[in-house]
């Protein structure tokens, strides 16, 4: 099994249980107030683990993966029988959609790129598929465990 997706075959959706969504938004809020950053472990289209991961960058502003720990995490999932799914990080200050760095910067179009983001108290997370120099948002669905 590959580590990525067939870049042929487009992610329509992500789908995961409560509890990734609720690690994912638990990691987020605990790297305040730098931005967060990690990855989606899983098959097909569904979510198996929720992988933090250290923003070396240390800002609120921006992301840059530890590459000790990426290549650790990918080295779990090949070692799993997973895929990377999806990358995510947060926007502190920003929108819950992707900036023009994230869209720039972009190695994997073939997996989702979900941007967590708040208003006040209140966090959400988007997803989207980048490819080039755009980005198309694609559905997270939750299921109930």
């Amino acid at each position: 099994m590959e580590l990525l997706p067939d870049p042929t075959s487009k992610i329509t959706e992500l789908e995961m249980d409560q509890r990734h969504w609720e690690e994912m938004k638990e990691h987020v809020i605990s790297c305040l107030p730098e931005e967060a950053c990690g990855l989606l472990a899983g098959n097909g289209e569904l979510v198996q683990e929720v992988i933090p991961v250290t923003n070396t960058l240390h800002s609120p502003y921006r992301f840059r993966m530890d590459p000790e720990e990426q290549v650790a995490a990918m080295m779990y999932m090949a070692e799993q029988g997973y895929q990377m799914l999806g990358i995510f990080h947060s926007h502190i200050k920003g929108p819950a959609s992707p900036s023009e760095t994230d869209i720039a910067e972009s190695t994997y179009p073939e997996v989702a790129f979900l941007i967590w983001s708040r208003e006040g108290e209140n966090w959400s997370c988007r997803a989207f598929r980048l490819t080039g120099e755009a980005s198309t948002e694609i559905p997270i669905v939750i299921r109930s465990e």
